[in-house]
């Protein structure tokens, strides 16, 4: 596979498999962007979907009577309802993919969550992970986590590099360069976090994240600009060429995420790690390619692991 560097180049891939199709539960679609997003990725062709609320609302929307074979309707009158019915169709097979809708994220989280009837399964982590693409990056950037886990344990940092080397796989990369960030590039226990650093080093040359290169700690600067570690004399198979980043806390993987995109232009896709299927949890302030391409992202996570 020819590795995907772009969202341009992810919707061609996925064009390239119109038999395998995914199909996406969104849970309440009573807002202007979420059905934007839907609408999009109908005209992309690489997704079909299944609607999750008023269905007298929902009939009567252009793209839905235009795409009788492609969208399908399941009447839901609350937030609460649907977002309870759209997982059970994911659970139960009838879709590959859950998006929010008209609805706070709390709301879809605890029918995610749920230990009966949700996605998460028994034991599982659950992360958040964004693949940014940056003007003159050349390539497209991953990193977690910026929405989910605020300050990580050593367990959770473990099963969110899992999941970060799988889906940068998914995109073609066969042996992903993670970086581990911080501001130092000293394991110190004056900074916890390099500590757990030096074992998930330990764990990646064990073999514990499969094909992958872990390195770190380091600052985003070495890690993705080449000729930035060699000034600070810093050997590393990840320096200036990381796939991936995984942020020590919310707060550096949040600021992160709010710079590139208010000062580099970035245009950034994300879904949820660590359940059964993937979750597309758009943000009100994400733009309209974002959301389109967050879908495809998921969809790109699922086709991978048939």
């Amino acid at each position: 596979m020819t590795p995907i560097t772009s969202f341009a180049d992810l919707s061609a891939h996925l064009l390239g498999h119109p038999s395998r199709r995914k199909r996406v539960a969104v849970a309440y679609p009573h807002d202007d962007h979420t059905r934007e997003a839907v609408e999009a990725a109908l005209q992309e062709g690489f997704a079909d979907f299944i609607l999750v609320g008023r269905t007298d609302e929902l009939r009567q929307l252009p793209f839905v009577t235009a795409n009788p074979g492609r969208v399908t309707l399941e009447q839901s009158d609350t937030p609460e309802d649907a977002a309870r019915r759209a997982v059970a169709l994911v659970r139960g097979g009838s879709a590959d993919v859950l998006m929010k809708g008209m609805m706070n994220t709390d709301v879809l989280l605890h029918a995610v969550l749920d230990k009966q009837l949700g996605l998460l399964p028994p034991g599982g982590v659950l992360s958040h992970i964004t693949a940014s693409e940056i003007p003159g990056h050349g390539r497209l950037l991953f990193f977690a986590d910026a929405a989910v886990i605020p300050f990580p344990t050593l367990a959770q940092r473990t099963a969110m590099l899992v999941e970060m080397t799988a889906t940068i796989r998914s995109f073609g990369i066969a042996q992903p360069r993670i970086a581990l960030i911080h501001c130092t590039e000293q394991t110190s226990p004056r900074f916890p976090v390099t500590l757990d650093y030096a074992e998930l080093r330990r764990l990646a040359a064990e073999g514990e994240f499969g094909a992958a290169t872990v390195d770190g700690p380091m600052d985003v600067r070495c890690a993705c600009e080449p000729g930035a570690a060699a000034v600070k004399g810093i050997v590393s198979p990840v320096a200036g060429c990381a796939d991936g980043l995984l942020m020590p806390d919310i707060e550096a993987a949040n600021v992160f995420y709010k710079t590139v995109t208010t000062f580099a232009g970035a245009i950034n896709a994300g879904m949820l790690m660590g359940t059964t299927a993937p979750v597309v949890l758009p943000s009100r302030g994400d733009s309209p390619r974002g959301k389109l391409y967050s879908l495809a992202m998921a969809c790109l996570k699922t086709l991978s692991s048939n």
